[in-house]
Formats: C-alpha cells, structure tokens, sequence
C-alpha cells in the first residue's frame, strides 16, 4: 500500500511540473522566443520586435531579455515548470547572436527549470555553385 501512494504522489508530482521546449533564434537583427510543449504545440511565441519598435535594439541582450521573460511568463499560466532550450542562429554564422545568452539567463531567473541546452544552427555543406565557369572569371 504504501509503494502505491508513493507512486500516486510521484505521478502528482510530474503532472504539476510540465515540460516544454523554448526554441530561441538569434540573429544580429532580432531575437525570438518561442516556447512549445513537448508535442510541439505553441504555447508562447515573442519576438524583439514586440517589446521594441526601434530596429537597432530588436537583437540587444536587454530586450532579449525582456522577450523570453515574456515568454516564460505566458508558459507558467499554462503550467510548464522546466524546458529543453534549443538555440538556433543564421545558416553559416559562427555564434548565435547577442541575445541567446541573456534569453536563457532570463528564462532560469523566471524560474524554469533547464534541463538541456542544445546548439541547431544549420552548418552549410559545400553550398551553391561558385560563378565564373569552369576555368573561372576571366579580367
């Protein structure tokens, strides 16, 4: 009897701790936040173009930070207590932009639970064409 409770307040408890994941794209122009559950249902989606209208800030750590405190607002209402973060960048550059790292910050102070972090930046393989021919540009 009493490993059957035991089990029943485990379940309680994993039923009160939903997971979800926060997908984060970073560029040097914006940052966005969107935050899924696991079946890839959306539950909350920011980007830096809604907290701010001037463009030169959208991809600023500060109003990255205020995006994904946003978005993890809008995830606790719903119940969602830890998250697999998933950073995504530009197709090609070396680092996510300047955002990522405040967003996630961001997140744990909010009080998300991080499980994982992981890095799904496409990398290019041998890309298009080069122009010029076979025997290349002729001056």
């Amino acid at each position: 009897m009493a490993e059957i409770a035991e089990t029943k307040q485990e379940q309680q408890k994993e039923a009160s701790e939903r997971e979800g994941t926060a997908h984060i794209y970073t560029s040097f122009n914006n940052t966005i936040v969107h935050i899924t559950d696991l079946a890839g249902n959306t539950i909350s989606r920011f980007s830096g173009g809604m907290i701010t209208k001037q463009d030169r800030l959208k991809a600023n750590p500060t109003v990255a930070m205020f995006v994904a405190k946003r978005a993890a607002e809008k995830a606790k209402e719903i119940g969602i207590k830890a998250l697999y973060v998933r950073i995504k960048a530009q197709t090609g550059s070396i680092a996510p932009g300047p955002g990522a790292h405040a967003a996630i910050k961001s997140l744990s102070r909010e009080g998300m639970k991080i499980i994982s972090i992981i890095d799904i930046t496409n990398v290019p393989r041998g890309g298009p064409k080069k122009k010029g021919g076979r025997r290349g540009r002729r001056v």
